[in-house]
């Protein structure tokens, strides 16, 4: 994952780039559905690219292996609370800005059921868990970027390193905390109030 997403740029990509996200998408869709009816061990790659309607060369092009191209449904939230940052300075309430990142994770999470079956099966498959755990590793890079580029701070700064994993173990933290107890609904709840108890305490 690059340290600047695409949520966190700022301006509407070009045609290819959002029709490449959108295979993807595409992709980690059917694969969930897959996972979810037969196990991931028992899900090839050629099942998930004849799903997909494409070929195998086509499936590798996209994605570095079968477990790893469910990243798209997992890294969107990343991309939400990295924009929401971009808007955040240090002392100024932050309720507003989270409010919107949890609408906009709100809208995501709408259309996307394969999402929410995703993160059931994280808990179960240790494949799964280990791309889920990836994933927050490499947003560390996503949210000390935000955080550096949102205020004062210096590039690779202590401060924003530490912010950074604060908001990444928040976000974390609260979906697995919610998943594990009540499903998904109300999941934008959940993660907004996490991440407004972990940003309050950044605030200058």
């Amino acid at each position: 994952m690059e340290p600047q997403v695409g949520a966190a740029r700022g301006g509407r990509p070009p045609l290819s780039e959002r029709r490449r996200a959108q295979t993807r998408l595409d992709i980690a869709r059917e694969a969930v559905r897959l996972f979810e009816a037969r196990g991931v061990a028992a899900t090839s790659v050629e099942d998930i690219a004849e799903a997909a309607g494409i070929s195998t060369r086509t499936f590798w092009r996209y994605c570095e292996g079968k477990e790893d191209c469910v990243r798209p449904l997992l890294t969107t939230g990343v991309d939400v609370v990295a924009a929401a940052l971009l808007e955040w300075r240090f002392g100024e309430d932050v309720a507003t800005v989270l409010d919107r990142a949890g609408a906009a994770a709100g809208e995501v999470m709408a259309d996307a059921p394969a999402t929410q079956a995703l993160l059931r099966l994280v808990a179960d498959e240790p494949a799964l868990r280990s791309v889920w755990l990836r994933v927050h590793h490499d947003a560390e890079d996503v949210f000390a970027a935000a955080l550096t580029r949102s205020s004062a701070l210096p590039p690779g700064g202590l401060h924003a390193r530490v912010g950074a994993a604060v908001v990444n173990g928040a976000l974390r933290a609260a979906v697995e905390h919610h998943v594990a107890l009540r499903g998904t609904e109300g999941l934008v709840d959940t993660v907004r109030e996490a991440l407004r108890i972990a940003v309050s305490g950044l605030r200058g």
